[in-house]
């Protein structure tokens, strides 16, 4: 579906607030075609999805397959066979507490627990290595080319360089309660981490002490995402006692605008094809919300999930999100329009339009 984008919703747009189209003399009325399923077109079964915030156990690789953390085992669904694998079990006295895929699709990194991080090849199912470093569990992974970020509740943040032999290369210390986000920023030079201490701090990518740090809000910030279309902009979103998307301009240190969302803010993705962005959300309303930005008007509130909507992750054409709950389902919704240019998407949502509800293992 073709969608037109006015100057306020341009990526290029330097304005923190996009409300004043009536001002400018745009009219925003095209966008008003386009609809968004209020349901969604597919459910997979998720038996053992933890109900814990501070996990990330979904991730949605290149390769168009999915990642599921699921007590002590991680599935991997290919979204183009339903075909389901386990590609390891823990054990007992372990589980699993993130999933992580790397930018080509072929290595998962796995966070456990027991404060282990391992590197699993998915297309042959096998463990290439294990890392240590943390005291205690692993709730959050983060990629960037063959550098590996990971997040603890011992509230350190390991850098871990895959090719080299040691279990890490740097360690970034400054948040004083559980590490639960991380993400670094398309071009690789910054690396934002959220924290239960309900501070969000940015990293370069050569430095152990936070270029940036933003104590704006009240509650424990997991939800982070940079923005793919212009450089700098930072989303993140605070816990029950906080509820608020904000935004920030880390070029400048600039915060940008605040919404508050009336729930706890679990996790925040952008899309690539268009600028918005989609929130998944707790207590009290367990509810997924499209804005867009930066007026950040609803595009769509969809609602299904009976508990706290934890887990987001997005296909590799970006018109499809997944999210998991301690439901126990995972809930697939085309959200987004597709890739601008003619051929460039991948087969996600053409291999997903089917209807049906089946088990991830």
């Amino acid at each position: 579906m073709s969608e037109g984008i006015n100057a306020a919703d341009s990526p290029y747009s330097l304005s923190p607030v996009g409300g004043d189209d009536a001002l400018n003399g745009r009219h925003p009325q095209r966008r008003s075609h386009r609809k968004i399923a209020r349901s969604p077109f597919k459910v997979l079964d998720a038996p053992a999805l933890q109900d814990d915030f501070y996990l990330n156990l979904v991730d949605w690789s290149s390769h168009n397959v999915l990642a599921v953390g699921l007590g002590t085992c991680v599935y991997l669904w290919s979204a183009c066979t339903s075909r389901v694998t386990k590609l390891c079990d823990l054990g007992p006295g372990d589980s699993v507490c993130s999933v992580g895929w790397t930018q080509r699709g072929t290595y998962l990194a796995v966070g456990t627990n027991n404060g282990e991080v391992q590197i699993w090849d998915a297309t042959r199912c096998k463990r290439m290595r294990s890392m240590g470093g943390h005291r205690t569990r692993v709730g959050t992974l983060a990629w960037s080319s063959s550098t590996l970020s990971s997040g603890s509740r011992d509230r350190n943040i390991l850098q871990r360089d895959v090719r080299a032999p040691e279990h890490y290369t740097s360690k970034l210390s400054g948040h004083k309660s559980e590490v639960c986000g991380l993400k670094w920023s398309y071009d690789d030079r910054e690396l934002a981490s959220g924290g239960n201490d309900n501070q969000l701090y940015v990293w370069s990518a050569n430095s152990t002490h936070p270029l940036l740090r933003y104590s704006d809000h009240t509650a424990a910030v997991k939800a982070i995402a940079w923005s793919p279309h212009q450089h700098g902009l930072l989303a993140s979103g605070g816990g029950t006692a906080d509820r608020c998307i904000r935004f920030w301009n880390t070029t400048t240190n600039t915060p940008l605008s605040c919404i508050d969302t009336g729930s706890q803010v679990c996790n925040l993705c952008w899309s690539k094809n268009i600028n918005e962005l989609v929130s998944t959300h707790g207590y009290s309303q367990n509810q997924i919300v499209v804005w867009r930005y930066s007026s950040m008007s609803k595009v769509a509130t969809l609602t299904g999930h009976t508990l706290r909507v934890l887990y987001l992750a997005m296909s590799p054409d970006g018109q499809t999100i997944v999210t998991g709950a301690g439901d126990e389902t995972l809930r697939f919704w085309n959200v987004f329009p597709g890739p601008k240019t003619k051929g460039d998407a991948s087969d996600s949502s053409s291999m997903l339009d089917f209807q049906g509800r089946t088990a991830i293992r």
